[in-house]
C-alpha cells in the first residue's frame, strides 16, 4: 500500500527515528507499505531552513537522496493538485500542508501525519 508522508514524519524517519510514534514506525518499516514523499516537502524543507526554522535545519538536496536511496518514491507537483487546493476547508493554513492534502486526495492515497489541524482534513489523511 502506497502512504505519502508528511515533511516531519520525514524528518524524523531520516533523522530522529526516536521522534517516530509506534504507529508511524510500524507503517514505515512494514515490507507491505510503499513509503511516497512529496516535492512540496523538500520545497518546505528548503523554505523554512533558509528561514532558520531550527526543525528544518537539514539540507534538502541530502534529505532528497537519502530518502530515495532508502526506497522512497518521490511525487511531483502537478496542476491538478494544485487545482485541488481550492476545494479544501480552511482548516490549516500552512499551504505546504494544503497541498499534501490536495496530492493525497488527487492520487487517491493516504497521507500519513503527526498534525491534529492537518489529521482535522479527515479521509485520505491519518493521524500516527
Amino acid at each position: 500500500m502506497i502512504r505519502l508522508v508528511d515533511t516531519h514524519l520525514l524528518l524524523w524517519a531520516a533523522y530522529a527515528p526516536d521522534r517516530l510514534s509506534d504507529a508511524a514506525r510500524a507503517l514505515l518499516e512494514s515490507e507491505v507499505t510503499r513509503p511516497v514523499f512529496s516535492a512540496v516537502s523538500i520545497w518546505e524543507v528548503a523554505i523554512k531552513a533558509g528561514l532558520g526554522r531550527a526543525d528544518f535545519d537539514v539540507d534538502p538536496r541530502v534529505l532528497r537522496r537519502g530518502l530515495r536511496d532508502n526506497g522512497y518514491r518521490e511525487l511531483d507537483i502537478s496542476s491538478a493538485h494544485a487545482a485541488a487546493v481550492a476545494d479544501l476547508p480552511d482548516i490549516h493554513r500552512d499551504p505546504f500542508d494544503r497541498m499534501l492534502v490536495a496530492q493525497s486526495h488527487v492520487e487517491g492515497i493516504v497521507l500519513l501525519t503527526n498534525d491534529r489541524k492537518v489529521a482535522d482534513y479527515g479521509s485520505p489523511v491519518m493521524l500516527v
